[in-house]
């Protein structure tokens, strides 16, 4: 097998002042990712790089006015193209019509695939979707879409328990609390740890964590906190069973929110790009834009 790169899709984590009365990921401290990143990258500070990684800022605006937002975001991250300047405006929470075809056409998973490379998304979803689904019902997140496009089958609940899946929400409480099933709670660390084993078998794996744009809506600081950690604690899983000369893991966002809690919608920050071993600075160098991410993916992998 060629290389492998892990993918940590974080939606709404941009990189903000630093000024505790607004952005909650400077206000706490989060145990792993204080200790081993030192520090959130603010405004000020927006570029962080040792031997094991590099964080920087990450253009989420691509050059088109008003608030960058998940669907052109999104677009842009996993078929590489400046999807909002495509379209002349950002748009979400879901993909615009038109770029419907391009997502059919261009997805990473797709393109990918045809180079007979592995792909994986390793989220799990509830029967509950499965319905949505059965019921004619399409309005599918960016990512969801682009996994169904290229041929592939969603995770259920049955490769979650035979760990082969994560849920969304990353330790299964919602699942058990909410949606009726009877799972037994994981761990965040246990969960990233999951997901690198996952990983060994493909060229290419996804998570997607999205109740950091929940917790930037809500503008609840403990509700920020609480997602945060659990973020913290899966990196924590992932990065601590990585052999830094071997792997390669990347965290990406689409667009600035829980960074600055004195509003409730997006913000105009630079999206949080994160990336830990194998190669970390020659993927990061000249990358500016969120839909140069994917050719960059697939360049690593093919190296």
């Amino acid at each position: 097998m060629k290389k492998r790169v892990m993918m940590i899709f974080v939606d709404g984590l941009g990189i903000g002042k630093n000024n505790p009365e607004v952005n909650p990921l400077v206000r706490f401290k989060f145990n792993f990712f204080n200790e081993f990143f030192g520090q959130f990258p603010t405004l000020k500070n927006s570029r962080i790089q040792n031997e094991y990684f590099t964080i920087k800022p990450i253009n989420a605006t691509m050059g088109v006015e008003g608030l960058p937002q998940s669907g052109t975001g999104q677009t842009a991250i996993f078929c590489g193209i400046n999807a909002s300047k495509f379209i002349g405006k950002h748009f979400g929470p879901y993909p615009y019509s038109t770029l419907k075809p391009l997502i059919q056409q261009k997805n990473i998973f797709i393109e990918l695939e045809k180079k007979n490379f592995k792909t994986y998304f390793s989220n799990a979803y509830p029967q509950k979707f499965f319905d949505y689904l059965k019921n004619g019902r399409r309005t599918l997140s960016v990512t969801t879409f682009s996994y169904l496009a290229a041929g592939k089958k969603l995770n259920t609940v049955n490769d979650l328990l035979n760990g082969k899946a994560i849920t969304a929400e990353i330790t299964n409480e919602v699942w058990s609390s909410k949606l009726g099933y009877n799972l037994q709670l994981i761990s965040p660390k246990d969960a990233g740890e999951r997901f690198y084993s996952i990983s060994l078998d493909f060229n290419f794996n996804l998570f997607e964590y999205f109740l950091t744009d929940y917790a930037g809506h809500s503008r609840d600081f403990n509700f920020a906190f609480e997602v945060m950690n659990k973020l913290d604690g899966f990196l924590e899983g992932v990065i601590s069973k990585m052999n830094f000369k071997k792997d390669f893991l990347i965290l990406i966002s689409d667009h600035g929110n829980i960074e600055d809690l004195s509003v409730k919608g997006h913000t105009r920050n630079p999206a949080i790009g994160i990336f830990v071993g194998n190669g970390h600075q020659e993927f990061s160098e000249k990358l500016k834009f969120l839909y140069q991410i994917k050719n960059k993916i697939i360049s690593y992998i093919e190296s």
